[in-house]
């Protein structure tokens, strides 16, 4: 749920996640601006918002700015029922698209919420920042000593125009839903990663250009086809890259 001063600002929002991320069978909600047009926030929309939003598994609520988060705050106490909300720190755009990944991919309410508020790490990894990153994003085995039977692993260039930017990043995370596999990615090229495909904020960390190459490993009865699916995926970027 997306609750802003504008709602012009909030729709575009959303409008800019579904996009990168269509069909992901997830509820998003709005409440912004006032009912006269005017800026502001409204504690009682975002309350009935929430209502609306909830369908038993728990609403994670976005916030642009100060006084929306009192308005969101402020809703909690005006809702007849309980309802399992979590109210997030993440930025606004960035949040959304990797909460949306995330619900989309079937994660639950706390699990959804860590990816949102990790969603600054790729802008900081491509400015020169620190961003947190998983001490090994590779897939072990139950015992936790060494990779699992069943394991594939390939590296191959990237050669889209933008390399793997947020839209095929996007593409790639939801593409994963489909197979019974773990998988970890690593740029192969700066040797950032490995991080685990699943998580859109996490891949983004890698910063992969064009021309770079990525390092895939899966492992579980699937890894060998979505090796296959993550090469198709990141070699066949010539069409769709501006949008």
């Amino acid at each position: 749920m997306v609750v802003s001063h504008s709602r012009a600002l909030a729709e575009a929002a959303v409008a800019l996640a579904a996009g990168l991320l269509p069909e992901q069978g997830v509820e998003v909600r709005i409440a912004a601006g006032l009912h006269d047009g005017e800026l502001g926030t409204d504690a009682v929309a975002v309350a009935d918002a929430i209502a609306a939003a909830d369908t038993g598994d728990g609403v994670l609520v976005l916030m642009d700015l100060g006084s929306a988060v009192l308005s969101a705050e402020t809703a909690l106490d005006l809702l007849d029922s309980p309802v399992r909300v979590r109210l997030s720190a993440a930025p606004l755009v960035e949040g959304l698209v990797s909460a949306l990944a995330a619900a989309g991919g079937g994660a639950d309410l706390d699990a959804v919420a860590r990816e949102a508020e990790g969603a600054l790490g790729a802008k900081r990894a491509q400015l020169g920042e620190s961003a947190d990153a998983p001490s090994s994003g590779y897939p072990q085995s139950s015992t936790g000593v060494g990779p699992v039977d069943d394991s594939a692993t390939e590296i191959f260039e990237v050669t889209g125009e933008h390399g793997l930017h947020a839209r095929p990043a996007a593409e790639l995370v939801a593409a994963l839903r489909d197979f019974d596999a773990t998988v970890a990615l690593r740029n192969a090229t700066t040797g950032a990663g490995p991080v685990p495909a699943d998580s859109l904020t996490r891949v983004l960390t890698l910063g992969v250009l064009p021309g770079q190459e990525l390092e895939v490993r899966a492992s579980g009865p699937d890894a060998a086809r979505v090796v296959a699916k993550i090469r198709a995926l990141v070699e066949n970027r010539d069409h769709d890259q501006h949008r």
